[in-house]
């Protein structure tokens, strides 16, 4: 579980990194791309070459990471067996529709639970109302 915790993390951080590198390319309008001297290696050409392998790198990671992450998860939930077995020993319990429920104040005092008086008609939408 630590190994899925520890690859959890970083490919968070490979995430966030990516949106990063992406965010920081030129883009047709300008973007927020780096600025800097014409001809050194963080120049304008040289930028976008680091930033262009570098996204690559990372979404190769991140891919990478992804494919790894979902097979340790497979292998510590255990998924590789499926379980298509029925236990037909277990006896099935006989229902009685007409049986009581359990009452959950039996143990209560007589005097505490008011008794339930009877209606005369049970049916209180019932068109022959006395």
């Amino acid at each position: 579980m630590s190994l899925f915790l520890f690859l959890t993390v970083v490919q968070a951080i490979v995430a966030a990194a990516l949106v990063a590198v992406i965010l920081m390319q030129r883009s047709e309008g300008g973007g927020l791309g780096i600025g800097g001297s014409p001809g050194g290696v963080m120049g304008a050409r040289g930028s976008a070459d680091f930033l262009t392998r570098a996204t690559k790198w990372l979404a190769i990671t991140f891919v990478i990471l992804s494919i790894v992450l979902a097979a340790v998860a497979v292998r510590a939930t255990g998924g590789s067996e499926i379980t298509s077995d029925i236990d037909r020993n277990v006896a099935a319990q006989p229902v009685d529709p007409l049986a009581q429920p359990a009452d959950p104040l039996a143990g209560a005092a007589q005097g505490d639970v008011p008794a339930a008086t009877p209606a005369t008609n049970a049916d209180p939408l019932s068109e022959t109302a006395e």
